[in-house]
């Protein structure tokens, strides 16, 4: 599982861009310029580690000379204290990359973190965890990437390459019946068609024109197992909105194909990790 660099590093040096500005003035003020450090990013409680490729990007961006080490792959359970990369070269190139990289790795495995306790909850049962479009505007290539390194699927990506009917299609085209076939009508045969139901009549309504997916819209769990009985295998079954590590393994055990998660992306815990440095000397 790899990230497309090529695609990866204009967002980060957009972020360089917004960090560094005209210069690192603090670093060029208190550090010498021929100054040598060796840096360690440090994990500081456990988790699952994701966007190790991004991190060393934003340390090659400010400095190619750089030296980086990987001590852990993404994907990897990493312990607290466990040092995940080593970076060296210039001190001052270190310092001036720390926090961008930093905040992509942080962010970016606490995604992968959180996704593997949800998917850890329902190895047991049929349902798969996915993701939704909730995502950090500009990032969501990594954010969708860290809950694949998580164990987690990605739903679509964007409005460009799914059909998901919405509350808001259903209420503007003038029903569940009328939306599906007004996008069956639009779109290639070979692209599926999702809906987004809020209660059984939907449901029924929705299987009558041979929707592909079914999604139920913050259902009970009672009316999500009934609806499960009633598509019987006639459509894939997600369940959707309100989702916790409280309420999962119920959810789960309704059936459902699918379970999607906003909050995977959306209000994510970033892990703890942190950069060490050491001073190595000053180069001649």
């Amino acid at each position: 599982m790899k990230l497309d660099l090529k695609i990866v590093e204009p967002i980060v040096r957009s972020a360089l861009a917004e960090d560094i500005g005209f210069g690192d003035i603090t670093t060029e003020s208190v550090v010498e310029e021929n100054q040598i450090g060796k840096a360690s990013l440090v994990v500081k409680e456990p988790g699952v580690i994701a966007g190790l490729d991004v991190a060393a990007c934003a340390f090659h961006l400010v400095d190619p000379k750089l030296t980086i080490t990987y001590l852990a792959k993404d994907g990897e359970t990493i312990a607290k204290g466990q040092a995940v990369m080593e970076v060296e070269g210039s001190a001052r190139s270190i310092l001036t990359a720390e926090r961008v990289a930093l905040n992509f790795l942080q962010r970016m495995s606490g995604i992968a973190t959180k996704t593997a306790r949800f998917v850890e909850q329902v190895r047991y049962y049929n349902a798969k965890i996915t993701d939704t479009r909730k995502t950090t505007p500009g990032l969501r290539v990594l954010e969708k990437y860290a809950v694949r390194v998580g164990g987690g699927r990605n739903h679509r990506f964007g409005l460009f390459d799914a059909v998901l009917i919405k509350d808001n299609h259903i209420e503007m085209a003038g029903g569940v019946k009328e939306a599906i076939m007004a996008a069956r009508h639009h779109i290639p045969h070979t692209t599926k068609v999702e809906i987004e139901v809020e209660t059984l009549e939907q449901i029924e309504e929705a299987l009558e024109v041979k929707a592909d997916i079914i999604m139920l819209d913050n259902m009970s769990l009672e009316i999500m197992r009934e609806a499960v009985e009633r598509i019987a295998g006639r459509a894939i079954v997600e369940a959707s909105g309100g989702v916790t590590e409280e309420n999962i393994v119920d959810i789960a055990k309704t059936g459902v194909d699918f379970i999607s998660i906003g909050a995977l992306t959306h209000s994510v815990k970033s892990l703890d990790i942190s950069l060490d440095i050491v001073a190595l000397g000053r180069e001649e």
